[in-house]
This record gives C-alpha cells, sequence and structure tokens, in this order.
C-alpha cells in the first residue's frame, strides 16, 4: 500500500470544490485529510467533514481558526471567496511552513498583490482551473496564438458554465486570453474585448473576442477559435464531472509540496 505523501487541509471546505477536494483527500491511499476551515457563521461549523464530502464519519470537523485547521498540514487547499483567500495568503506566509494552493477566482488587484506578495515566503500555486486538461488547454491555446500571430487569424475565447457561475468571463476564460496575449507579446487589458456594440464591423486584428453563456447545470466548457477568412483552427475542453477539479487540486497539492517560495501554476504542475 502506498504511503501518505501528502498532509493537507481544506479552506472553504463546506462548498462544492472543498467537499470534493475532501473526499479526494480522504479517499486516496497517498494523501490524507489533517484538517478543515469555514465561515463563522457557516451551518457547517462543527460538522465531520467526512460526513459532509457524502463519506463516512472521519474524525476531522470543520473550524473557524486557519491555525487548528492548518495544524500538521503540508498544503492548504483554498476553496473558499476571494476576500478570505487574501486574508489566509497574508496569515500563511506570515506564519511560514504550509504551501498555499488557491482556485479561488474574481479577485480584486489588492487581493491578487496580497496572494502574489505571500509567494515570496511560502509556495503559492494560483489556478483558474484545477483541471489538467483544461492546463494543456492553455498551452495549445498560446501556442497557436504564436504560430498565428502574424496572420489575418482572429480569436474568440467562449464560454458555457451553470446558472449560478459568479464571475463572467470566468477565470479560465481570462488564463485562456492571457496566454494568447503573452504568446503575441501583448497585454490582454489592451487587445481584449468583452462587450460589442450592436453595429459595427470587428476591430483590427489583434483583438481577443470574449463571450460568456450561463445556464442549467453546465459544469463548464470553454473553446479557443481561430479564425480566418478561409479556415478555423478551434481548441476546446469540456468537463463532465467535477471531480476533475478536487483531483486536479490534489495534484497540484501534491506538487507544490516541498517546494521553494514562489508563484506557480497548473502548467508548472503539468510540466
Amino acid at each position: 500500500m502506498t504511503g501518505i505523501q501528502l498532509k493537507a487541509s481544506i479552506a472553504g471546505a463546506s462548498g462544492r470544490l472543498g467537499r470534493a477536494a475532501a473526499a479526494e483527500l480522504i479517499r486516496r491511499s497517498d494523501t490524507a485529510l489533517t484538517g478543515a476551515m469555514v465561515g463563522a457563521d457557516s451551518v457547517h461549523l462543527g460538522a465531520d467533514i467526512g460526513e459532509l464530502a457524502g463519506l463516512p464519519w472521519c474524525g476531522i470537523t470543520a473550524v473557524v481558526s486557519l491555525e487548528e485547521a492548518c495544524a500538521g498540514s503540508d498544503v492548504l487547499i483554498d476553496a473558499s471567496a476571494p476576500h478570505v483567500t487574501a486574508a489566509i495568503a497574508t496569515r500563511l506566509a506570515e506564519t511560514g511552513g504550509t504551501a498555499f494552493v488557491t482556485g479561488v477566482t474574481g479577485l480584486s488587484e489588492d487581493q491578487q498583490a496580497a496572494v502574489q506578495a505571500a509567494a515570496s515566503a511560502i509556495p503559492v500555486l494560483q489556478a483558474s482551473n484545477f483541471s489538467l486538461g483544461v492546463a494543456v488547454l492553455e498551452r495549445l491555446v498560446a501556442e497557436a496564438a504564436r504560430a498565428l500571430a502574424d496572420t489575418e487569424f482572429d480569436l474568440e475565447i467562449s464560454e458555457t458554465h451553470h446558472r449560478s457561475k459568479a464571475d463572467s468571463p470566468s477565470g479560465t476564460a481570462l488564463s485562456l486570453g492571457r496566454a494568447a496575449a503573452a504568446a503575441r507579446g501583448v497585454a490582454l487589458d489592451d487587445v481584449a474585448a468583452f462587450e460589442r456594440p450592436r453595429t459595427g464591423a470587428r476591430r483590427p486584428v489583434g483583438e481577443i473576442g470574449f463571450s460568456a453563456v450561463r445556464g442549467g447545470g453546465v459544469v463548464g466548457e470553454h473553446e479557443a477559435r481561430f479564425l480566418s477568412r478561409f479556415e478555423e483552427l478551434t481548441v476546446s475542453h469540456r468537463a463532465f464531472d467535477r471531480h476533475i477539479f478536487a483531483r486536479g487540486a490534489v495534484e497540484a497539492a501534491l506538487w507544490v509540496k516541498g517546494k521553494p517560495a514562489g508563484l506557480y501554476t497548473m502548467q508548472d504542475v503539468i510540466g
């Protein structure tokens, strides 16, 4: 039997990703769940995380204290909310000893700055999407954008999510756009088009367009279309089960354990 290679705790343990990541850590023979954190006003405060994740009782209860949740943990997997993410990153950097893996999107500039500052003291892995397939998609989009940079190909990035998705475009769509823009040697803010007027032609070659659909229970779909007058190249990813995000988060935690301080991404995980 494989020995324990990772001891991890969860922040935001009562949410969908938090519960799924907890279940993944409990089920695997090479990982262990050592702590779980929820908000002070959570109805799940004091609940057994195993039962909360739909598994048998495990003896790990949901607590408010970050220090208590992280006691004995190699890595904290963050599935909380932007303001919590920033506070956790700052606190972990101050105390040291625990690496930080966060998949929270929608951070403000100040909140993102807090995460980046923490990376000077501890290893931080930040991802807009923990799917290993999406990490490969991002790499393919960058390669295509680089190869087609001096051509007439237009780039459109579209995404579809469930009706409760809060941010639009998704953090993953923005990551794809940033990857494409970087490959072209430009800043995404200078070329992104999030809204278009009802009339008028597309702007000159180089613009990166975004569109979002919200409805039903769609787990997540992302597509990058490179379009010219005579041909089209499309790369896409579709998630069928939310388990892929929990599995990717645990793989990211396994990878970042023991790494030197710095800011890492899923591109580092896939190598």
